[in-house]
């Protein structure tokens, strides 16, 4: 007499049948395996194209003088009057060339510059990761029009993989509340499929590697 069985509960035994085999695991050296093919560019050259790629600026600066040049350059073209930085490194820098910006949040809603650093420049995809463990918080990345990013050479890392690890070695269980990565200035194209930029953060990022601030 054959037993009268719905599809459903057929496939549940099949299931509770394999739940009980034991098989060893097909992939076992999965998280090792790497996600991308091994880059044939330097990192630097790779982080500029693909922040270029998808409408960010890259600009290298071998030092704080040089660094300072290229602001005093943008802010020229750009009229930027609003700036503000509160990151205090940046700002003994801004302070010793005599660069006027705020060091505090009065009249934050007009702000059209933010300067800050960052954790990691992710050069896979021209990202770069944020946190709110830095003196700029969570709002200098986001609400000035204008984002400018200050890292160093040695936060350029690969993969993202390899910004976390830089991470938990910076901060080892105590990580920061929120960490982020921004590819590129904000964007959307939910109206009509008509890309916007700025539409949920700053229009324009610029990104400066510094090699040395003296």
């Amino acid at each position: 007499m054959h037993e009268n069985i719905t599809p459903k509960e057929l496939m549940l035994k099949r299931i509770r049948k394999a739940l009980l085999e034991k098989r060893d695991n097909p992939y076992p050296n999965i998280e090792d395996t790497p996600v991308y093919k091994e880059a044939t560019e330097i990192p630097e050259v790779l982080f500029a194209e693909q922040l270029t790629a998808v409408s960010g600026h890259f600009i290298y600066c071998e030092n704080g003088l040089e660094f300072m040049e290229n602001i005093l350059q943008l802010a020229d073209q750009f009229k930027w009057r609003k700036i503000y930085c509160w990151e205090p490194e940046l700002q003994a820098l801004l302070t010793q060339y005599e660069f006027p910006f705020y060091k505090t949040d009065k009249d934050f809603e007009f702000a059209e510059v933010g300067i800050t650093l960052c954790e990691a420049l992710i050069a896979r995809n021209g990202s770069v990761m944020l946190s709110n463990n830095n003196a700029a918080g969570r709002r200098l990345s986001i609400f000035p029009h204008h984002h400018i990013v200050v890292a160093r050479t040695g936060q350029l890392v690969m993969d993202i993989k390899d910004a976390f690890t830089q991470m938990r070695n910076k901060y080892g269980n105590q990580l920061p509340s929120m960490i982020s990565t921004v590819t590129g200035p904000s964007r959307t194209a939910d109206i009509e499929k008509t890309l916007v930029l700025g539409a949920h953060g700053p229009k324009e990022l610029f990104v400066f590697m510094v090699d040395d601030f003296h």
